[in-house]
């Protein structure tokens, strides 16, 4: 099982912002939906050891997210919603940068292979801050897939991409997700049915469905993956 979800609660003060939730994943792409303040991005950050959790457990790849944050950091790829970047490196440069906080043997040919993946390629002589959103994302998305990772965490990863860019990303992401375990957030519901195999949805800090696409709509009255969302988010 590539994501083990164990209990897994985040509380701050007196708001429980993740309230005990339990899944797992495997390779495919795992579209993770909710309402805004809904749980996404703080579970999303508890699974890249970004933030500790506050009861629970969950292992990437088999490791813990308490006990081999290393490890678990080895197998991930992340994508932040704030897709924070160095501005002021060239493209290039800072795939380089990333190749080597992971210690890449095949550094520079896998940054070739990577930035054709990408769509980057004729951008990568450019310093980033002269790039437009949406290339800035292929970036980010390209520094979280250097290293090859056997998990990616793609937090709102089509914002700011032309309708253009979308179908190449989406593409992308449906490649990857032929190998490799991927979790996808977004409030775009026409993505999750062009990429998704099977969708959780969160609400206030709890899962409030968990099934294949097909299933939820089945179980739904063949509504809309739209509708569905909002009749569940809306209690």
């Amino acid at each position: 099982m590539s994501i083990s979800v164990q209990a897994l609660s985040k509380i701050y003060g007196q708001q429980k912002a993740v309230d005990g939730i339990t899944f797992n994943a495997e390779p495919g792409v795992l579209g993770f939906l909710g309402p805004n303040g809904a749980g996404k991005s703080t579970t999303m950050k508890m699974l890249t050891c970004f933030i500790p959790q506050t009861s629970g457990t969950a292992t990437i790849c088999g490791f813990d997210i308490s006990k081999d944050p290393l490890e678990v950091k080895r197998n991930i790829g992340y994508l932040p919603e704030s897709n924070p970047l160095y501005t002021e490196m060239y493209v290039k440069e800072s795939m380089a940068f990333v190749a080597g906080i992971h210690k890449l043997h095949n550094a520079q040919s896998r940054i070739t292979e990577v930035l054709e993946q990408t769509g980057l390629g004729p951008e990568q002589h450019k310093k980033i801050n002269q790039l437009s959103k949406g290339y800035r994302q292929r970036v980010g998305l390209a520094q979280a897939i250097l290293h090859d990772p056997q998990v990616l965490i793609l937090d709102e990863p089509t914002s700011g991409l032309d309708p253009n860019q979308l179908i190449g990303i989406r593409q992308l992401i449906l490649d990857l997700g032929k190998t490799k375990t991927i979790v996808l957030s977004t409030h775009i519901m026409q993505e999750v049915e062009a990429v998704c195999n099977r969708v959780i949805i969160i609400n206030k800090g709890k899962i409030a469905a968990d099934d294949t696409l097909q299933n939820l709509r089945k179980k739904n009255g063949d509504k809309t993956l739209e509708n569905i969302f909002i009749g569940l988010t809306n209690k």
